[in-house]
């Protein structure tokens, strides 16, 4: 088993470039990529003033929960530089540059620093700000305005709010699970049950205007309508590499690998399909916003003794049987050699369906037999005492025959 090893040159390597960037001239910064997955996940780094004086704010985040502690720029400087034993990446932004810092897994250190092109960045001071959009208000973005959500001189339309944090969300999402990503070939994204395609023109326009990703986007979709209108936008926006399909999911076959799966809203069995797709490309990233979870509600045993109390209520069994649904759906990616998260989204346009599966291939091997057979027991517990046989179980069942 290799063993991680962060050499004292490395730390040194770090600090010295800390100390030159955490300054007044500092924007904000982000150490992300964790080397284990159980603790922080990320953390972001902004400049603040207290009185006279200038300190950073670290916003750490876990699973559940976020932590702020405002330090001096000698304890950020540290801060940081210990961070970077338990992370793999951190990028900082000053008025003028960009640093890259990556370590390898035996502790070699990366740094790539280029120069901001055009403008300075300003520096926000303030203590408490006003919240930064990926997108910001102001810079007016083509897809955006046909949407109605902004402007021509870049302002967000009042009514449209809602939609314009919506699409912001997403992209954080995204922004996150960027290390898994690799920035030298290109990178094939599969988004089933595209729709309107609001968020797939935001996917496109995030990696590959903003941070410049080579990226091919396939969106799919029943409806013929939606698909021609879709794809006259990609057309008039000049995205090249972004293509709408007309077909079903269940059915579709077009490319043999795919780096990240992206399915929102995709009706009861769809999204099982969807996931079934993606664990078989081995995609590296799976974002899944799960829609109308029908298929355990008809199947959940209306005798089970333990649970009907609650059987009894409708309401109550239709919710119930879809957060059943989805914890599933999370096991069964967790059992295929997922890392996967549930995380609380901004409720769709159409549906209040508000939770999102976030999957990354993790560094353990799919066939590793012994993490398999415990969560495949897992799973079978709770199926059996539910009397339930859910879709994707048995689509990935089928894919090993």
């Amino acid at each position: 088993m290799q063993v991680f090893c962060f050499t004292i040159e490395s730390m040194e390597q770090i600090k010295k470039l800390l100390e030159n960037i955490l300054n007044k001239d500092f924007v904000s910064g982000t150490i992300s990529n964790p080397r284990t997955k159980d603790q922080i996940l990320r953390i972001k780094v902004r400049p603040i003033l207290k009185g006279e004086d200038l300190y950073f704010q670290m916003e750490s985040f876990t699973k559940t929960q976020a932590f702020h502690e405002n330090l001096n720029p000698q304890e950020a400087v540290l801060k940081c530089t210990s961070y970077m034993e338990e992370f793999k990446q951190m990028q900082m932004m000053t008025k003028t540059e960009n640093h890259n810092v990556l370590v390898s897994k035996k502790g070699k250190v990366t740094i790539q620093s280029k120069k901001q092109k055009g403008c300075e960045r300003e520096v926000n001071l303030s203590h408490n700000r006003a919240k930064k959009y990926i997108l910001e208000e102001g810079i007016p973005v083509p897809f955006l305005m046909d949407l109605g959500v902004m402007t021509s001189d870049g302002k967000i339309v009042r009514t449209k709010f809602d939609k314009f944090r919506q699409i912001n969300r997403f992209l954080e999402f995204i922004e996150d699970i960027l290390p898994e990503l690799d920035k030298e070939k290109e990178v094939t994204i599969l988004d089933f049950g595209c729709g309107k395609s609001y968020l797939t023109f935001a996917m496109y326009y995030y990696l590959h205007e903003l941070k410049q990703y080579d990226i091919r986007i396939i969106g799919l979709d029943l409806k013929t309508e939606v698909i021609r209108h879709c794809s006259q936008l990609a057309v008039k926006y000049g995205y090249e590499k972004l293509v709408f399909l007309e077909g079903n999911i269940a059915d579709y076959t077009g490319v043999d690998e795919v780096d990240m799966v992206v399915t929102l809203h995709a009706c009861d069995t769809a999204t099982d399909f969807a996931l079934a797709k993606a664990i078989g490309w081995n995609a590296k990233v799976i974002l899944s916003v799960p829609c109308c979870q029908h298929e355990l509600n008809a199947q959940i045993d209306k005798d089970n003794e333990m649970l009907a109390p609650v059987l009894r209520y409708g309401l109550l069994k239709e919710r119930m049987a879809a957060l059943l649904t989805d914890g599933l759906r999370a096991e069964y990616l967790e059992r295929e050699g997922y890392e996967t998260q549930v995380l609380e989204f901004i409720d769709m346009e159409h549906t209040p369906k508000n939770i999102l599966l976030r999957g990354v291939k993790s560094g353990k091997p799919a066939n590793n037999k012994k993490h398999w057979e415990q969560k495949d027991r897992e799973i079978q517990k709770c199926t059996e005492f539910l009397g339930a046989d859910p879709m994707l179980g048995r689509l990935l069942e089928e894919t090993k025959k």
